[in-house]
């Protein structure tokens, strides 16, 4: 593995490297970083050029400025240049694998930057605005950052928590985390719920663009998550884009059990085709 920083407007963001082969981007979400998709990316790594990243505002992507909430465009630019700087072009485009709000940001490279992109694999997007009781979801999180400004990060995320009700009782990692990851993903909680939950709750994708695009789009769910937000969510984007949903080994958090996810990422990957 070898680590890298690419200067991108308004930050320095943190990247790893490991293999060779064609470029696959994994893009973690919520208060995850690059080390969360260690395991993942190392069993990947005999078949691709696996690419992981700290997003802006978390962990080692220090921010120029103050903090703001995230803008989902922007994080899909970050995705861009990063795949630039590794080599991608529309001649040689990418695979993308994005989790949890990755997969939201997976979704808008894919449909700013259609020819950078080979395949999105978009697992457990929390894209609630599509769900049909999106009003439920609205009022979630306007309790959630109610919760923040009075009581603070951790009883946001209590409350965060409870309207999930996302177990993962199968989600546990390949292998434990080191005390600095600990340590990154507290700092990283407080970011999360100032900055990110309320602009990726809202967001809406480009379902036309992603439709008309020339990159293939595949949503992903977890095999134990049924009934949970981001399993719905999942789902219906399947049907919005009219295309099959792929499901993948336990839960939101699946990527954890690195060698049945890995496994079931290059079936997903090859089934496509090149």
């Amino acid at each position: 593995m070898k680590t890298e920083q690419l200067k991108v407007p308004g930050a320095t963001l943190y990247y790893e490297v490991r293999g060779g082969g064609p470029v696959l981007l994994l893009i973690g979400g919520g208060i995850y970083d690059a080390e969360g998709f260690a395991a993942l990316a190392d069993d990947l790594a005999a078949d691709y050029t696996v690419v992981t990243y700290d997003r802006r505002g978390n962990s080692r992507s220090a921010l120029d400025g103050a903090p703001a909430e995230i803008i989902l465009e922007e994080q899909a630019d970050d995705a861009y240049r990063l795949l630039g700087a590794v080599g991608v072009s529309e001649d040689e485009p990418a695979d993308v694998f994005g989790n949890s709000s990755g997969a939201v940001i997976a979704l808008e490279l894919a449909a700013r930057y259609p020819g950078m992109v080979r395949t999105v694999v978009a697992h457990e997007p929390p894209l609630f605005e599509l769900l049909p009781d999106f009003d439920h979801f609205r009022t979630v999180f306007t309790q959630v950052a109610d919760v923040y400004r009075e009581q603070g990060a951790g009883a946001a995320m209590g409350v965060f928590g409870a309207a999930m009700d996302m177990h993962g009782d199968d989600d546990t990692p390949s292998a434990p985390p080191s005390p600095e990851f600990g340590a990154r993903m507290q700092v990283n909680m407080e970011y999360f719920v100032a900055w990110e939950v309320p602009p990726v709750a809202s967001f809406v994708p480009d379902l036309e663009g992603l439709r008309s695009g020339t990159a293939r789009v595949v949503p992903a769910v977890g095999a134990s998550s049924a009934g949970e937000p981001p399993h719905r969510a999942g789902r219906e984007l399947a049907a919005r884009l009219e295309t099959a949903v792929a499901e993948f080994p336990h839960g939101h958090g699946g990527f954890g059990d690195a060698g049945p996810f890995a496994a079931r990422l290059r079936e997903v990957l090859l089934t496509i085709g090149r």
